[in-house]
């Protein structure tokens, strides 16, 4: 039975570093540099073509919409490179001032083309060129080797689509959530009994370093959302960007209330001390609210991570049950601080302050609240795409209004006798 274990676990960590973003980024680079090598073997009339898989290599991004993007100005850049690099070739040999001046030519014919960030890359391909072409003769035969390069490095991402980083950046995203869970459990397990003021200093000092780990999931919802861009393998793909970016933004927005909330406890109990924070029923109802809340973000990150429509649809009710119990509790909550402010006067403004900021997460995890978020972000994604691309868009309105009256011909057909 360990055997297996251990079998299944080395199975897993070989799956998942299949899928590591720099492993697929270097098999994929070196897959197309050597096809292109291949292929420039044959057409090149050079013994060894080495332009070509340097051109690949070159070209090769990690996700489909990056290449597309970013792959003519790369290509653009390392031909205009070569192009330098053959010139120079013809004229002159490989010298230390040739060389000086080959640097300079490259990069102000790189601004010239505009290859923007890519003017570096004009430089480089030209010094890479220029070293390894020894004869005038033979320095076209680089231009053949560079286009070989440039289409195989394109066609591979056309035709064998990079991965979807859905699954990586939903794992991001929901340890986040359970981070946020742990510490909100700490926090309310401590605030029912009497926690020393260096303890509550302790997790604020915690909720801050969840800013580190939101600029983390950011990195990794970038390259998600990168990869659902123009993939052939994904439907739908502007729909799954904006659910993860809404939903990153909401975790967003519950830890910078959560990091408020850490600070009023932590003055809170500098002013308490040494008498207790709360009551002890207010106490034991306070962390009861934060045990559920923090479920309820658990449950949000679920929702907003889960692509299948009946797990999404189990998912939000849940949520929906968990906010409402929360909503119950923090309702008990307010009353018994009534009380205790009645009592005690003196820290009402602390108070309110713990209780507002609760009710700010459990409204930002709203499912209605949500929806509404969704159908903004889906119509502003669609009104700066028809602002950007009008043509395009016009095309499309056309075709789609030229197709209604053939569904519905169609439709009338069907249900004629």
């Amino acid at each position: 039975m360990q055997e297996v274990r251990e079998w299944t676990a080395a199975a897993v960590r070989f799956v998942k570093r299949r899928r590591d973003p720099v492993v697929v980024q270097t098999l994929r680079s070196t897959a197309a540099a050597t096809v292109s090598y291949v292929i420039a073997v044959r057409l090149s009339p050079e013994a060894a073509p080495l332009t070509a898989p340097l051109t690949a290599l070159l070209v090769v991004q990690v996700t489909l919409y990056s290449t597309l993007t970013t792959g003519v100005r790369r290509v653009n850049a390392v031909v205009t490179g070569v192009i330098v690099a053959i010139l120079f070739s013809l004229l002159v040999g490989l010298t230390w001032w040739s060389l000086g001046l080959l640097i300079l030519a490259s990069l102000l014919v790189g601004r010239l083309v505009r290859v923007d960030e890519f003017v570096p890359e004009v430089a480089i391909s030209a010094m890479l060129v220029l070293g390894v072409t020894a004869h005038g003769d033979l320095a076209w035969a680089r231009i053949v080797e560079t286009l070989i390069g440039a289409i195989v490095g394109m066609a591979f991402n056309l035709l064998l689509a990079p991965p979807v980083w859905v699954e990586e950046a939903g794992e991001s995203i929901g340890e986040l959530a359970r981070r946020m869970r742990q510490l909100m459990l700490r926090i309310g397990e401590e605030a029912a009994g009497r926690p020393p003021s260096e303890r509550a200093t302790e997790r604020l000092y915690e909720a801050r370093r969840l800013d580190h780990d939101i600029s983390e999931v950011d990195a990794d919802l970038r390259q998600a959302e990168d990869s659902l861009r123009l993939n052939p393998r994904v439907r739908e793909g502007l729909l799954h960007r904006v659910v993860l970016r809404t939903g990153l933004d909401t975790l967003e927005i519950c830890t910078v209330v959560l990091r408020v909330l850490a600070r009023s406890l932590t003055d809170l109990t500098k002013e308490r001390e040494p008498e207790r924070l709360f009551e002890p029923e207010t106490g034991a109802v306070f962390e009861q609210l934060l045990s559920e809340v923090a479920d309820a973000v658990v449950s949000y990150s679920v929702l907003v991570t889960t692509s299948v429509s009946t797990s999404a649809e189990s998912a939000e009710e849940r949520l929906t049950s968990e906010l409402r119990q929360a909503g119950a509790t923090r309702d008990k909550l307010a009353q018994l601080l009534l009380e205790d402010v009645r009592r005690s006067p003196r820290q009402w403004q602390l108070y309110g302050a713990v209780l507002t900021e609760i009710n700010r997460i459990l409204d930002e995890m709203d499912t209605e609240h949500r929806s509404r978020r969704l159908l903004e972000e889906l119509d502003r994604h669609t009104r700066e795409q028809r602002e950007r691309r009008p043509r395009l868009t016009r095309l499309l309105d056309r075709l789609r209004a030229s197709k209604r009256p053939r569904r519905k011909r169609r439709d009338a057909s069907r249900r004629s006798p």
